[in-house]
Parts: C-alpha cells; structure tokens; sequence
C-alpha cells in the first residue's frame, strides 16, 4: 500500500491532521509549502484543492481529501484503535460531534475574515470594524465551547481529536496567554494533550 500524502504548510490547520496521523500510525509522508505563494507547489495545490487550502489529504489510491474534520473521521475510520473518535454508542459521541463542528464552522472562520479585513470589504474603518467584530464572536465562541469542556481531556477522561485542535488553536491568536485567563479549561486540556509526544513533536516543528 502506497502511503498517504499530507500537504500542510507550517502553523496551519494541517498540524492537527499531522498529529493524527503520527497518533495513528498510518503511513504517511508530509509535503509542506507556503501554500499562499505563487509557484509550483500552489499550482499543484489549487489543481488538488480549488480552495488553495491546507490541509489537503491524498490517498494512497489517489482520491483527496480536504476539510480537517472529513480527514479526521476518515482516520479514524482506518485506525479506529486509535481513539480519535469516540464510536458510536460512546456517551461521548454526541458532545464530540457537536464540538468538532462548532470549531471547525464557527470558530475557524473567524481567521478567515479577521486576518484580512480588507478583501472583505472597504480599507479603513470598516475593515477595523470588521476585524474587531470578527475577534469579539471569537472569543464568544471559545468562552461557550469552555463551558463544555471536561478535565484533564476535552471530553474528560478521555483523549480525542478535539485536543488536537485545541492544542493548535490556541498557539494562534488570541495567543495562550488570552486562554489562561479567559478559557482556563481549554488552556489546561492544550497542556496535557501536549505531554503526548506525538503531539508535542508536531508543536515542536510548527510552533517553536
């Protein structure tokens, strides 16, 4: 079987579907690029992917995958031993799902709009006000998906994908030091999902 190809680009969302796949153990080789930069490796990209975006998954018969939680739930489909996903009938399943979907289609598009104000709309004042009403839902959000959050792990007892992402989300903005004060919880489930060393190999390359 060939192995599955990861195409990432440093500090993105690609980091979380790298640690799975280390979680994992399925074969796989990793091609970073700056997938925003003109060049070969974006051309490539756009043809695999219209949307240009990282993570974009090839599988060993060729097929792509985009969308970090569709690659996620895929793995786990392939190694489900491997505790990515709750199964079905776990007590857990219901508050995984409900999770998982909240950040990755209401909180991931916050740094869509936020990190760019002017392509949505007007340079100036209306981009600031963009940009500051983008970062206010955004830590909304966090503050109600804190609410939900079990100790030591996401779920509480036990470990799962979404302490990947929380990991990775919260070396980006509003940065750790926000999360320690304001989602104490989220802070502190990062911490412990970073004593995997699987985990914290991946910061080791992306963030440090």
């Amino acid at each position: 079987m060939n192995d599955y190809e990861l195409i990432g680009s440093p500090g993105c969302g690609s980091a979380i579907v790298e640690m799975a796949l280390r979680i994992t153990g399925i074969p796989h080789r990793l091609t970073e690029l700056p997938y925003l930069e003109p060049g070969p490796g974006r051309d490539r990209l756009l043809k695999l992917n219209p949307l240009g975006q990282v993570p974009t998954l090839i599988l060993p018969d060729g097929a792509v995958m985009t969308e970090s939680a569709a690659i996620i739930l895929h793995l786990h489909d392939v190694s489900p031993q491997s505790g990515l996903v709750p199964e079905p009938t776990a007590p857990e399943r219901v508050r995984f799902l409900n999770l998982l979907l909240r950040l990755v289609g209401a909180v991931y598009p916050t740094f869509t709009y936020a990190d760019d104000p002017p392509k949505w709309t007007l340079p100036g004042p209306a981009a600031d006000r963009l940009r500051d009403t983008v970062m206010e839902r955004r830590a909304n959000l966090w503050r109600e998906i804190e609410a939900q959050v079990g100790k030591p792990h996401v779920l509480g007892k036990r470990f799962s994908a979404l302490d990947l992402y929380v990991t990775v989300m919260t070396h980006w903005r509003p940065n750790k030091d926000w999360f320690t004060q304001n989602c104490p919880t989220l802070a502190a489930a990062a911490t412990q999902a970073e004593k995997n060393p699987h985990v914290a190999a991946v910061l080791e390359r992306h963030f440090r």
